[in-house]
């Protein structure tokens, strides 16, 4: 098994907290950039929640 698989097998279960954890580490980089790569961090963002997380953006609301 490979870590990324062991990763996935931890936080599956745990979406809102991996969803926290990620707005956490985003806000921190754009803090120390300045804000300069918020775009490219907002990306960032959107791609791990979608392989990790809720699968939601954090602007859209969820759909049903």
């Amino acid at each position: 098994m490979s870590m990324m698989d062991k990763i996935k097998s931890m936080l599956k279960g745990h979406e809102s907290q991996t969803d926290k954890g990620i707005e956490k580490a985003g806000d921190t980089v754009d803090e120390k950039t300045q804000g300069k790569y918020q775009g490219q961090v907002d990306t960032a963002q959107d791609k791990l929640r979608g392989q990790y997380g809720s699968g939601q953006d954090k602007d859209r609301p969820p759909q049903t």
